[in-house]
């Protein structure tokens, strides 16, 4: 499993990313997670507002920082 964190590194984009740690560590699973800060990457999943989340190159959250339970669902 591929996790990006789309986004210019601000903090939340760091508290995305630490939700996204927590969900897998609560799920037992496994991911490599991408911190993605080029805005031209970040247009190709056409998000016009930070940060996103990207499971597997599905966007599937932008512009808010998900709670961890939102993740976990994204994530089984």
């Amino acid at each position: 499993m591929i996790i990006k964190i789309l986004g210019s590194g601000c903090k939340n984009c760091t508290k995305l990313e630490a939700h996204v740690r927590e969900a897998l560590q609560d799920l037992g699973k496994t991911a490599e997670i991408e911190k993605i800060t080029d805005f031209a990457e970040i247009a190709q999943f056409n998000v016009m507002k930070t940060p996103a989340l990207v499971v597997d190159e599905k966007l599937v959250s932008f512009g808010k920082v998900n709670e961890v339970s939102e993740i976990k669902t994204f994530l089984e």
